[in-house]
């Protein structure tokens, strides 16, 4: 299966991204924001960074990119994409998923490592990521606060469509757990369809022992197994 890994003046984790896809035995491309096809492509990941700068709002230049096009045809079609940390706030201004990232409730910048409860395993991000397991993964964003109206958190409770939240490494959902202040201590979610997923932490950086630790690694073996399972 091959990977595209959108590419944005000032990304700075698409080399994690193309790193983290072949760890697990499949092969990834880079895509340059300009192109205007993704060429042969059976996923699309937005990687982090700082997409033009982070000028007016983190995402909101990047999602007018001519292969944010691309992106919206493909994610209609069924395509799986998926969104990290940069990539998750290029999505939500573009639409593709709900709520918007803002300003972390500290005020600064956070850089560290946090732990995820996943609550949907029905997924194509999480289907191989282990009954009950707490993930650990690193997060670094200024900007990482989840935030949506209370009609449109009610809808995610709804769907399932909150697919991780930050807990403790035992697995509580608690207000010290969240390094940012999201909004029911929301780290990640899809849309209704399942096939687009946002998350700020970072699972690219926890692919292999030597990073640390490889629970990032689910995640893109779920997308690959999906993948599998579509071909087949």
């Amino acid at each position: 299966m091959n990977f595209a890994v959108l590419q944005f003046p000032a990304s700075n984790c698409d080399q994690d991204c193309l790193h983290a896809v072949r760890v697990i035995g499949h092969s990834a491309s880079l895509v340059w924001h300009k192109e205007s096809s993704l060429g042969v492509a059976d996923a699309v990941i937005i990687p982090g960074g700082f997409s033009y700068g982070d000028y007016l709002r983190c995402g909101a230049i990047a999602r007018f990119s001519p292969v944010m096009q691309a992106v919206q045809q493909f994610a209609s079609q069924g395509g799986l994409v998926l969104g990290i940390c940069n990539g998750f706030q290029i999505l939500c201004e573009a639409g593709l998923l709900p709520g918007a990232l803002v300003r972390n409730r500290s005020l600064q910048f956070r850089c560290e490592q946090v732990f995820l409860k996943t609550l949907a395993h029905d997924s194509p991000f999480t289907s191989r990521i282990p009954a009950n397991k707490t993930l650990r993964i690193p997060v670094a964003h200024g900007d990482g606060c989840y935030f949506a109206d209370t009609a449109t958190l009610a809808a995610l409770k709804a769907n399932n469509q909150i697919l991780w939240q930050y807990c403790t490494a035992q697995g509580e959902v608690t207000d010290d757990a969240n390094p940012n202040g999201s909004l029911l201590n929301i780290a990640g979610v899809c849309n209704p369809n399942r096939n687009v997923a946002g998350l700020m932490p970072h699972p690219d950086r926890a692919c292999e022992s030597l990073l640390g630790g490889i629970d990032g690694r689910t995640l893109f073996e779920s997308m690959a197994s999906a993948l599998i399972r579509k071909a087949a």
